[in-house]
């Protein structure tokens, strides 16, 4: 499936006129604070495997792939949707389940963005749909919501965090948080550092510490990879990935 992805994105992109530098809500956990321009679709897609246990689960997950699809409806406002391939195996009963997960669909919002200002503050909300088979599914709707803002630092440094709370249909929900720092080494390679964690029910706090680098191949066209794991919990994870922005043809 993902060869197919790569395959068609890179047809359009031979296609396309407008160029750019792309910002991505991949690989880190932190999602931006600027939206995708008007008219243009981003595809984010990557692999992901990793472990966590605890006193009472030990499990294996695999995402192959996981898909982030961004479309520009006008400036500052994006529509989303997030569809990905899951594989989780329960170490203790020795069982796997395979399929397609939860869909959700959402949206980002620009609300503030100004030339004079190294600022930028933004709100991400989506919907989860219990789409997927019983085994992978929450059998119920819920939302997942962010207030991302950052601040540039200097011309190859920047702060990036977000604020955020999601719910599942049961409980509490969680409070999330995540502060990113990201580097450019060179025009082309950048480094993020990043703790990030949750307070889940709103009362038991997981916190873990990830890190990654990414590199501009083109201008509308990043590669991606990352690790990261937890910090009073047992948790790791690598991934690998990339992103493309396909803009809209100019018209002569």
């Amino acid at each position: 499936m993902i060869r197919v992805i790569i395959f068609i994105s890179f047809l359009i992109l031979n296609i396309t006129t407008t160029a750019q530098t792309i910002i991505t809500d991949r690989p880190d956990q932190t999602e931006s604070s600027s939206t995708i321009p008007k008219g243009s679709l981003q595809i984010e897609a990557g692999f992901l495997t990793g472990t966590a246990k605890d006193d009472l689960f030990s499990e294996r997950q695999i995402l192959a792939p996981t898909v982030l699809f961004r479309y520009g409806i006008t400036q500052g406002f994006e529509l989303r949707a997030l569809t990905q391939f899951e594989s989780i195996k329960n170490k203790l009963s020795n069982e796997t389940y395979e399929g397609i997960s939860d869909l959700e669909i959402g949206t980002k919002i620009q609300l503030f963005k100004k030339e004079s200002s190294t600022t930028e503050v933004a709100f991400l909300t989506h919907v989860i749909l219990p789409t997927a088979s019983k085994q992978l599914t929450n059998d119920k709707f819920g939302s997942i919501s962010k207030l991302s803002i950052s601040h540039s630092v200097s011309e190859s440094i920047g702060v990036g965090y977000n604020i955020g709370y999601d719910y599942f249909g049961y409980g509490n929900g969680n409070l999330t948080y995540s502060l990113a720092i990201g580097i450019m080494i060179t025009d082309t390679f950048g480094l993020y550092l990043e703790p990030y964690g949750a307070f889940l029910d709103i009362e038991k706090h997981k916190a873990s510490f990830d890190g990654g680098l990414t590199y501009l191949l083109q201008d509308n066209l990043q590669l991606d990879v990352s690790y990261g794991t937890g910090l009073n919990h047992t948790m790791n994870y690598f991934a690998v990935g990339f992103s493309i922005n396909i803009a809209k043809k100019n018209k002569d």
